[in-house]
């Protein structure tokens, strides 16, 4: 009988950041096998808390841009912009009206 990967105990509640970026890779050899499967698991222990999922891939070191791109992506998709704490909304630049983003026009 053949043992799960290595991987497939990394539940996102019971393990730590940089065990999970050690066995999953952190993007550190830049290429999607490398950084996909930390970014995957790092969105999934914190699906409803933009904030904190980032937070948490940062922590992983490595292609901290790109993971924490696609965490931000994932878990956006999920909470939408009232995820995004008024803080970041208020420092962010204007959005300009070429983008044809509804908000832009009442500053949000």
């Amino acid at each position: 009988m053949s043992r799960p990967p290595a991987h497939a105990s990394l539940d996102p509640g019971h393990t730590s950041v940089r065990h999970a970026a050690s066995v999953l890779g952190s993007g550190t050899l830049i290429s999607a096998p490398d950084t996909v499967p930390f970014a995957l698991w790092s969105a999934a222990g914190h699906l409803n808390d933009l904030p904190e999922a980032l937070w948490q891939t940062v922590a992983g070191w490595g292609d901290r841009d790109t993971t924490c791109a696609i965490v931000g992506g994932i878990v956006a998709a999920r909470v939408g912009t009232g995820g995004v704490p008024a803080a970041w909304r208020q420092a962010r630049e204007t959005i300009p009206a070429w983008s044809r983003w509804e908000g832009a026009a009442v500053g949000h």
